[in-house]
């Protein structure tokens, strides 16, 4: 069976806290799950990560880019996630296609014709059962992730898409929204400046429905 979720969204929109505290949700109920992230998830996968997010790779062009991101895409689902679905897992994933859609395309310009064909090409049209959207402003996530990075020390290996201007952040965050216009059935929206408990109890509510939907015993 399988049940594949996606948490998306731009930068500090606070992915990495919901997806654990989701994680806690699942285990208390004894479903079986994994957590994982894109890029990375495999070995080279997170060998793909280190340059994708260093900020002395500011010459990295958005081609290049997305030929990196489908690298450890195809690299993940072959490795991790087709079998954790094979098994009948829930797959919490920080990050899948839409990510590129949204970073590669809407931010920065790539046809959208041509990531549909890579990711029929190559990922084989695999899309998520349930996308969960944290959307803020772009402006807070962005303020939110440049304080995080600094507080961790990490502004050389993590920060280069906080480097970007502003408006490359709010094309990305109306990318995410178009996608969301265009799959509603697909797309749940969270909005992510709420508290994160309540922005977690509704990421939960949403979710106890869709397991239900799928089989799982809640």
């Amino acid at each position: 069976m399988g049940f594949f979720i996606v948490f998306e969204g731009i930068e500090g929109c606070g992915k990495t806290t919901q997806i654990s505290l989701t994680g806690n949700f699942l285990k208390q109920r004894k479903l079986p799950f994994i957590i994982t992230r894109e890029p990375g998830g495999t070995p080279i996968g997170d060998e793909i990560r280190k340059i994708l997010l260093s900020s002395k790779n500011t010459d990295i062009i958005p081609l290049t880019e997305l030929l990196l991101y489908t690298a450890s895409k195809v690299q993940h689902l072959h490795e991790i996630i087709q079998p954790a679905l094979s098994s009948g897992a829930i797959v919490l994933c920080d990050r899948f296609f839409d990510a590129t859609v949204a970073y590669q395309g809407y931010g920065e310009g790539i046809p959208l014709a041509l990531l549909e064909k890579v990711h029929n090409l190559f990922l084989q049209g695999l899309a998520p059962d349930l996308t969960i959207l944290l959307d803020c402003a772009a402006e807070l996530g962005l303020n939110r992730s440049r304080r995080r990075i600094q507080l961790e020390g990490k502004e050389q290996a993590e920060g280069r898409f906080e480097e970007k201007e502003l408006a490359f952040h709010e094309r990305v965050r109306e990318g995410y929204l178009q996608l969301a216009r265009h799959e509603p059935q697909r797309f749940h929206i969270i909005d992510a400046g709420l508290p994160i408990a309540d922005a977690q109890q509704k990421i939960c509510s949403c979710l106890t429905e869709k397991l239900k939907e799928k089989g799982y015993a809640v």
